[in-house]
């Protein structure tokens, strides 16, 4: 059983991690960050991909409402 990498000194300070992905929008790609609660990056990518069906679906639900901050489609999961 693989044991969960512990957070670096640099992400403990950072706080809780963020990682972005894009999802196809016609024949452009929009930028997605999704913020979580966990402590590293790989845990928070490991989250993204595990959960992506639900993911994709809440960015493009954003994406159709126009929820759109600075371009970015801003997602957070708790």
């Amino acid at each position: 059983m693989r044991v969960a990498a512990k957070p670096t000194e640099q992400e403990i300070i950072e706080g809780p991690q963020a990682v972005s992905f894009q999802i196809a929008n016609g024949n452009v790609r929009q930028r997605c960050i999704l913020q979580t609660e966990l402590p590293t990056k790989a845990l928070a990518q490991k989250y993204l991909l595990a959960n992506w069906s639900v993911v994709e679906k809440m960015a493009r639900d954003a994406l159709a409402a126009g929820n759109l901050e600075d371009g970015e489609i801003k997602l957070v999961i708790a």
